[in-house]
């Protein structure tokens, strides 16, 4: 089993656990121009764009760390298009889940948007 392989099942086994924590999954594996976005959900009025990041071991630092502020900001203009895509005027949030081989933790609020900066 490849890489990108593990990572698509480990994002299925995220859903499943944000699905069991009350989220209702809107999109899984989203395209845009900028970028994608593993996971799209719903929390209560909130839209969730989900990062997940799995590393088998340490070694190269924890999964967290590799949500970087390059993919962050391609992660927020690839929310952006999909609000305004889908006409939505919800308030927004981002989470990075990092998952490891025996543990998944979700990071709420991971990063957010720099105020003022123009983002496309």
């Amino acid at each position: 089993m490849n890489s990108r392989d593990i990572g698509f099942g480990k994002e299925k086994e995220v859903a499943r656990v944000l699905k069991d924590g009350g989220y209702e999954i809107l999109e899984t594996n989203y395209k845009t121009l900028f970028g994608e976005i593993d996971i799209i959900a719903k929390e209560k009025d909130c839209i969730v764009f989900v990062e997940v990041k799995y590393r088998k071991s340490s070694y190269s630092g924890t999964p967290q760390e590799a949500v970087n502020y390059k993919k962050q900001n391609k992660i927020i203009k690839s929310a952006l298009a999909y609000m305004k895509q889908k006409s939505l005027k919800n308030n927004i949030r981002f989470d990075v889940v990092a998952a490891g081989e025996e543990n998944i933790e979700i990071i709420k609020s991971a990063f957010v948007p720099v105020e003022g900066k123009y983002y496309f």
